[in-house]
């Protein structure tokens, strides 16, 4: 005959009960507070889609204040012609400068923090981790234009912050570096220094001199140059990094030149501004415009 029936418990029977009251109480308190990993994912990417309205420029020029996106536009390298680089669809395109959310912890109870890093995205359209403002260091008031050789601060708020991190670089050493490239990187931080500061330069090298000064024009390539370290802002696309939504391209600040000691399309930058027009979306977005009974054969 058995020692016991089967409503007879054994083992730490008790303790196992505890510890699964205990569990439900631990659930039921996280998922009141909105601490659940599945929620916290939720309202991450609830935060960082929200669609953001770029400024419109009326001029074509780029001011202080101005929310926008730093766009790299597509490139098709000859040295990627033939092999598995240049053949891959997934590094081709436009991408935009927007903050790396790899490094974001979602399995903490602290709130959401803004990451310090950033990637390139392959997506054109506003949102919370790719919008960031024109932001003056010289007394340069809202809505003055920017100028060739100027200074200033690249801000965002990443999506999940309610002040200001500012787009920074520094000269690499031997344990601070790119992850993939090892060359210099990029980061946010909250404090304006002389690492935050940039400049935008003419992508003629010729003209560079003489553009001096001038209204830097929206929608245009342009060269973004880090002041301290007189480095370019730069996507190579040949170094991916992978986050919660997919594989994105590292940013650096390195100088990539050709043989005529001119810049190459990796360091080539737009700064996207609003469509003026009925129509919602970008510049990038607005068809181009040709006189009347002009007619373009390149255009389906």
């Amino acid at each position: 005959m058995a020692s016991y029936r089967l409503g007879v418990r054994i083992g730490n029977w008790l303790e196992d009960e505890y510890a699964h009251q205990d569990l439900l109480r631990d659930f039921i308190r996280k998922r009141e507070q909105g601490q659940l990993l599945v929620q916290r994912l939720a309202r991450l990417q609830e935060n960082i889609f929200k669609k953001v309205e770029l400024s419109v420029s009326s001029d074509g020029f780029v001011h202080f204040g101005d929310t926008v996106l730093l766009m790299n536009p597509d490139n098709k390298p000859s040295d990627l012609e033939g092999t598995s680089e240049g053949r891959d669809p997934e590094m081709c395109g436009d991408v935009t400068l927007a903050v790396d959310m790899e490094e974001v912890s979602l399995y903490s109870d602290e709130p959401l923090q803004i990451s310090r890093g950033l990637s390139a995205v392959k997506r054109v359209d506003p949102i919370g981790r790719n919008a960031f403002c024109i932001v003056s260091v010289d007394g340069s008031a809202v809505g003055e234009p920017l100028r060739y050789g100027q200074n200033f601060l690249l801000g965002t708020k990443g999506g999940v912050s309610d002040k200001l991190f500012y787009l920074a670089s520094d000269h690499k050493t031997f344990k601070d570096f790119a992850k993939k490239s090892r060359l210099q990187k990029v980061f946010l931080t909250a404090e304006v220094s002389y690492l935050a500061l940039w400049q935008a330069k003419s992508l003629d090298p010729q003209l560079r001199l003489e553009h001096e000064g001038f209204p830097v024009p929206a929608d245009s390539k342009i060269i973004i140059t880090h002041c301290y370290t007189n480095r370019n802002l730069a996507v190579p696309r040949t170094f991916c990094v992978w986050s919660y939504f997919g594989r994105e391209f590292e940013v650096i600040c390195h100088n990539y030149l050709d043989s005529h000691r001119v810049e190459e399309d990796k360091n080539h930058w737009e700064i996207i501004t609003a469509n003026p027009g009925p129509e919602d979306g970008t510049m990038v977005d607005r068809s181009k415009a040709f006189p009347e009974g002009y007619k373009n054969e390149f255009v389906s």
